[in-house]
């Protein structure tokens, strides 16, 4: 079976964002997605924000501030990690959780 092309393009706009020591995190959440978009093929449109959210929580074992908030307006710059919003919707974005800003559509984080 190959990979699902929603899955595939999630997967590369992850890895944009993700630190290269992390790629064994969004390795195993691709299998996972794998699996899931099989059960779930209307899921495709939600597999982006999905999978960030999965390596983020994968990578957050070993580095819990990534990826670091550089959120300008934020009283905490630098000192919390972003969250993405929305998991379960088109166009998933890192934002800050503390002052509710999108900081960089998932993919487009280093720029």
């Amino acid at each position: 079976m190959s990979e699902h092309p929603a899955l595939a393009a999630a997967a590369e706009a992850v890895r944009r964002d993700l630190p290269p020591q992390h790629a064994a995190a969004l390795d195993a959440a691709v299998e996972h997605r794998a699996w899931w978009l099989s059960q779930w093929e209307d899921g495709a449109a939600y597999v982006l924000g999905l999978l960030a959210q999965d390596a983020q929580e994968a990578v957050h074992a070993d580095d819990p501030g990534w990826p670091a908030c550089t959120e300008i307006s934020c009283p905490a710059h630098l000192a919390h990690a972003l969250i993405v919003e929305s998991d379960l919707g088109p166009d998933p974005f890192w934002t800050c959780h503390r002052t509710g800003l999108p900081v960089a559509e998932v993919g487009r984080l280093g720029g």
